[in-house]
């Protein structure tokens, strides 16, 4: 793998923090991997408010903190916390606010019903990995974003943070995979992200903001595109296939770290 490998892992859930599933322990065990093979890895999640900070012994970066983001006119304090994976030298930073994730829950309530307030999470979210690398100072040459929860971060680092030094030089990958959810954001998404700077005519695909259209959104400006599950949307397939991206098709679950390590560098040659 190309040493000179700085990789940004956005993720909405790791393990051992949320339960097992394809997403989460991908999450935990590739950015370790390519750690092995000589990258320089972050990753970077939701502090969901189910998570228990206490055991999984999280605590907070008082010089990364602080900062207010404005989402929809209000202002939201952008907290970081950080843990290391027992058992690997691997560490996880967390975005944390009391107005979007103290809740004991993660996207959904107990029922599986979405939260109203999802869009401004995610919006939040992005915006506050992508602060908090700034001021690490810190300059990552391939972003992952996996599922919808990221999928904002593509068209804020095409369109708000593109002539910042730190993410200037960089390729961007996402990740699809077969978690739909149910029904849509909140339509107002397109209008938050025009005030946070993002032009009408580049929102196409959030209309009618479910998770079809969130991919599509991420995809659009996405320099690689990654198949994380054995079975996609065949409209994303399809739009992937249009987009004419290099894409890596699903590398299984086993002995999958070469694929990836290979795709990377690709993308970095490019």
């Amino acid at each position: 793998m190309n040493h000179n490998a700085k990789i940004l892992y956005v993720c909405q859930e790791v393990v051992p923090y949320l339960p097992d599933n394809d997403i989460s322990s991908l999450c935990r065990y590739l950015p370790q991997a390519m750690q092995e093979r000589g990258a320089e890895i972050r990753i970077f999640m939701p502090r969901w408010g189910c998570i228990n900070e206490r055991r999984n012994q999280l605590h907070e970066v008082i010089r990364l903190s602080g900062m207010n983001l404005i989402i929809d006119d209000t202002d939201h304090q952008l907290i970081i916390k950080v843990a290391s994976i027992p058992t690997a030298r691997v560490q996880v930073y967390f975005i944390d606010n009391d107005d979007f994730f103290k809740r004991k829950a993660t996207w959904a309530d107990s029922d599986g019903n979405h939260f109203a307030d999802n869009e401004e999470r995610a919006i939040f979210f992005a915006r506050g990995v992508l602060e908090t690398v700034r001021k690490l100072r810190w300059a990552p040459n391939i972003v992952h974003c996996h599922d919808w929860f990221s999928a904002i971060v593509p068209i804020y680092l095409k369109k708000i943070f593109h002539n910042d030094p730190i993410f200037r030089e960089l390729k961007i990958v996402v990740s699809v995979y077969d978690h739909p959810f149910p029904g849509n954001l909140d339509p107002a998404l397109g209008s938050k992200l025009i005030q946070e700077g993002i032009k009408k005519d580049e929102l196409k695909h959030l209309d009618h903001p479910d998770y079809l259209g969130l991919m599509k959104f991420a995809l659009e400006r996405a320099d690689g595109a990654v198949l994380g599950s054995k079975e996609i949307a065949p409209e994303l397939t399809d739009f992937i296939r249009q987009r004419g991206i290099p894409t890596l098709s699903y590398p299984g679950t086993e002995n999958y770290e070469d694929a990836y390590a290979a795709f990377y560098d690709t993308l970095l040659e490019k």
